[in-house]
């Protein structure tokens, strides 16, 4: 099916309330005045460049719905790697933190899927309440703290830290999608000047807070391996890269050599 078709039919199903196999069971049903005013008012948003999600309020992530609006980054599905790697190298019980946890995708999945100690960090007070929303809503056991990074996380506190950092270069905004660049927060996209400054910094700051075996994990950013790879330095080991579906490095998970860990190998 057509991607524009299918944007009207979940933008008309938004307007009517409804499932899309109610449309196609329903050929035959007109639309209210009040219901055609919803549906034109929302086919203008997108057509100003507005992401469908924006609109509904709504994106699938590893099975489940989460609410997005504006404050957050919209859950993409190469984040799914993340979740999957953090799930492989967290034994139950361990402590995880989510930092720059936006929607809370991720650490909502995290606390849902396995018996985890789920913390999420936000430096954004309206990201973070979206996060608790759809944490409540879904059901997840996850604590937030609204910080910068792991600045209010303790020392050699935590078994896995887990991120989808900002890794855009400010330099490089104007080559983004319009629905990207326009639309989503620019605190969640833009990392600095060279798109790794956020990179650096979670890198210090987990090797404070992991105790020693943890794990780091990490999304990458197109073409970020290499320069990610050599920010990590003497204080890591067992570094893994994971690629997505299209064969591009979109994963990074690293242990913290301090000795004395309980992780698998």
């Amino acid at each position: 099916m057509a991607v524009p078709r299918l944007t009207a039919e979940v933008l008309l199903c938004h307007a009517l309330k409804c499932e899309r196999s109610y449309l196609y069971a329903h050929p035959e049903r007109e639309l209210a005045e009040l219901e055609w005013l919803h549906f034109g008012r929302y086919l203008h948003e997108r057509l100003g460049g507005k992401p469908t999600q924006y609109i509904t309020r709504r994106q699938e992530f590893f099975g489940r719905e989460f609410t997005v609006t504006p404050a957050v980054l919209i859950p993409r599905p190469e984040t799914e790697f993340v979740v999957q790697a953090a799930l492989e190298l967290a034994p139950s019980g361990a402590r995880v933190t989510d930092v720059g946890c936006g929607s809370g995708a991720i650490a909502v999945t995290l606390a849902l899927e396995r018996p985890l100690r789920v913390t999420a960090t936000e430096i954004s007070r309206p990201a973070i309440e979206v996060a608790a929303g759809n944490a409540w809503r879904l059901g997840a056991p996850v604590a937030f703290l609204l910080c910068d990074l792991l600045s209010a996380v303790s020392d050699r506190s935590q078994d896995l830290v887990v991120s989808n950092p900002p890794y855009v270069s400010s330099e490089h905004r104007e080559t983004l999608q319009r629905e990207v660049r326009d639309f989503e927060p620019e605190v969640a996209l833009y990392a600095g000047p060279t798109g790794f400054e956020i990179y650096e910094r979670l890198i210090a700051e987990a090797a404070r807070v992991l105790r020693p075996g943890g794990w780091l994990v990490m999304e990458l950013g197109y073409n970020g391996r290499d320069r990610v790879l050599s920010l990590l330095g003497g204080a890591w080991r067992d570094t893994r890269v994971v690629p997505d579906l299209a064969g591009i490095p979109r994963v990074l998970a690293a242990r913290n050599a301090g000795t004395g860990g309980t992780f698998p190998a």
